[in-house]
């Protein structure tokens, strides 16, 4: 079974050449990589074409800085998979996660996987306590609307069947992606699981771009995609 795993990147140049190397490394899995620069001006660019072109199945490089939501619709149109996995180019997530992340689908008990960050007992880093707070309250207010009962809505290892997404109209192109996929999968209602993941979180010195103003979004989307 082919596996596309998206890599959407935006500033990147410290972590991206890692990210690469630790997928390839995985060992019994079929992989498709494609990674989508959002029009990095760190020096992304460069590495991408002249040490990791040969190393990935395809790079697709945006005229303009979309946003992440963006980049997955424009790797879920060119993936060739029948399983898909969103991976952050950063080193937050763990790509030996992938194993467990795709056995619920593989056993044909789930058609969507979501790794929480707040479930099981694998490791993750201690950071912030406010954004915890944040994350949970958003999850929760997604739940309320879509009546799943999710941990970690705003995870980036969301997995899922490629023909189950040829439904779906992905319109958010930043942040909101992660409320707009939950709303309308639930609309879908497939089979949905939830597995630990361990979590290697960043400090904004170290890379970290989400701030409050993308907790503003999700809560907007929230909203929008449940009850329009």
């Amino acid at each position: 079974m082919l596996i596309s795993v998206l890599i959407p990147c935006y500033n990147e140049k410290d972590t991206i050449k890692e990210i690469v190397y630790r997928i390839n490394k995985l060992q019994n899995l079929n992989l498709e990589i494609i990674i989508i620069d959002d029009n990095s001006s760190d020096g992304t660019k460069k590495i991408l074409l002249e040490q990791i072109q040969n190393k990935v199945s395809k790079i697709i490089f945006n005229e303009v800085n979309y946003g992440k939501g963006y980049c997955i619709k424009k790797g879920i149109e060119s993936a060739k998979g029948e399983i898909i996995i969103i991976q952050d180019a950063d080193l937050e997530y763990d790509p030996k996660e992938y194993y467990k992340l795709i056995k619920p689908i593989n056993e044909g008990n789930a058609d969507v996987v979501f790794g929480s960050r707040f479930i099981g007992g694998d490791e993750r880093r201690i950071l912030f306590f406010w954004h915890t707070i944040a994350n949970k309250m958003l999850t929760l207010l997604s739940n309320m609307f879509t009546n799943l009962n999710l941990t970690d809505m705003e995870t980036c290892y969301k997995v899922f069947k490629k023909d189950l997404m040829k439904k779906i109209d992905l319109k958010e192109k930043g942040f909101g992606f992660d409320p707009e996929i939950t709303a309308k999968l639930a609309k879908q209602k497939p089979k949905i699981y939830e597995v630990g993941i361990s979590y290697f979180g960043r400090t904004y010195a170290e890379g970290k771009k989400i701030n409050l103003k993308d907790a503003f979004i999700v809560l907007k989307c929230i909203i929008i995609y449940n009850l329009f």
